[in-house]
């Protein structure tokens, strides 16, 4: 048989039977699962519904992300509650505060290789799709259900073929490849669909670029989002990773229930504007929007190369709006101070801070004041996102954020850098 969709043939592949279709019901038994700080919310929905031990605790993973270092007494507890769970469990993976958001962290662990399946109780689990997995989010109910089961059962998505030609213009990033397509397809256009990506543009982005796709796919409610692994995967998980495993790729003649293309060749610098993140316009259109604060991080803006964007744009000038650089893990920012990225930061005036998603969901590290907008690398600008409800926030890539940064406005990013 053939004309599979990737989502098909993964779905298959985890439920251990020869072949399914978009509609199928499967009990799919994940690689790999993980929470972060919601782990402790989880552990009382487990134990609430009679669980007792985790049942492959091996293909468990947990990340201490998205309030580190705890900022109240509250979180603490909640952190001190996950660590004793961690160790009276047995959970195989367990990363403390400061090793950074959990999406990059597994990617650099090499927790997760192309095909497998990987459910996570993060919305931007699809993240992993750059690496030729099948990334899903689940809520705290099922991920209860996966620790004491090991399985999960759901119907097999509808595909949609998202195919992008060409190379990005300098000063145009992935980023911007995901807010156009929420600008043309809408934060509906992806509900319960898979989304599988071609086309010559995916082999001419970095390692660093390519997880904000599929990772922005979420905000297009996406069930996951996949790229077509290729040799530059493999590069990247041989200096991660012994453990075997067989790429997964589309049949020629699959089915998409719909198709998309986009030429990015000529594609411009994208803003989201306040408050829905495909409330999305050519940079044209923000030019001179006043900004007080500035956020380079979170899971699609705090790699490395994020970060080595924003010191090129900043590298000898001082900032006028606060600006916040947040790596994505330890190894970002190790990789960052050992080439002068950081250092270069600082001397302009950003803020550092410890790797994790900090502002990103409003908890710490750079909450705005009330009418205060800000402009950020983050995925989401949803009203309050950033933990102050009349607080608008501007999406972006990081060029554009740290030029934003310099000049307290939204600019282009060559009227500073020339």
């Amino acid at each position: 048989m053939t004309g599979f969709t990737f989502a098909e043939k993964a779905l298959a592949r985890a439920s251990g039977v020869s072949g399914a279709r978009a509609g199928d019901v499967l009990d799919i038994r994940p690689d790999l699962i993980f929470s972060h700080d919601n782990t402790a919310a989880i552990r009382k929905i487990f134990l609430g519904f009679g669980g007792k031990n985790i049942l492959h605790p091996n293909r468990v993973a947990v990340t201490l992300d998205h309030a580190v270092p705890a900022p109240t007494t509250l979180h603490a507890q909640n952190h001190a509650e996950i660590r004793a769970w961690v160790q009276e469990q047995g959970i195989g993976h367990f990363f403390e505060v400061g090793r950074g958001i959990c999406h990059q962290v597994i990617s650099e662990e090499g927790l997760i290789l192309p095909s497998e399946v990987i459910f996570g109780s993060d919305s931007h689990t699809t993240h992993f799709g750059w690496l030729g997995a099948f990334g899903m989010g689940v809520g705290r109910t099922e991920m209860a259900a996966l620790w004491a089961t090991g399985e999960l059962w759901l119907a097999v998505p509808q595909a949609m073929k998202i195919t992008l030609n060409g190379k990005l213009p300098i000063g145009t990033t992935a980023k911007d490849i995901a807010l156009r397509i929420l600008r043309d397809l809408t934060l509906h256009g992806a509900q319960y669909r898979s989304i599988e990506f071609f086309g010559d543009t995916i082999s001419t982005l970095s390692m660093d670029e390519r997880p904000v796709i599929p990772n922005m796919m979420a905000e297009f409610g996406a069930m996951n989002a996949y790229f077509p692994p290729d040799e530059a995967i493999f590069t990247y998980l041989v200096q991660r990773t012994s453990r075997p495993y067989i790429p997964l790729y589309p049949d020629a003649d699959a089915h998409y229930e719909a198709e998309y293309t986009l030429d990015v060749s000529s594609l411009a610098p994208q803003v989201a504007m306040p408050h829905e993140p495909d409330n999305v316009v050519d940079l044209d259109h923000a030019i001179g929007t006043p900004i007080q604060q500035a956020f380079i991080g979170t899971c699609t803006g705090g790699r490395y190369e994020d970060l080595a964007m924003a010191a090129d744009v900043v590298r000898g000038k001082k900032i006028r709006s606060r600006l916040i650089i947040i790596p994505a893990s330890a190894d970002v920012m190790l990789r960052a101070t050992q080439t002068g990225v950081l250092a270069d930061l600082i001397m302009a005036g950003a803020s550092i801070a410890t790797p994790g998603c900090g502002p990103c969901m409003g908890n710490h590290l750079g909450i705005p004041a009330t009418d205060e907008a800000t402009i950020s690398t983050g995925s989401r600008n949803f009203k309050g996102r950033m933990g102050t409800t009349d607080a608008p926030v501007y999406l972006a890539n990081p060029y554009v954020v740290a030029a934003s940064a310099v000049c307290g406005e939204i600019v282009y990013p060559n009227e500073v850098m020339e």
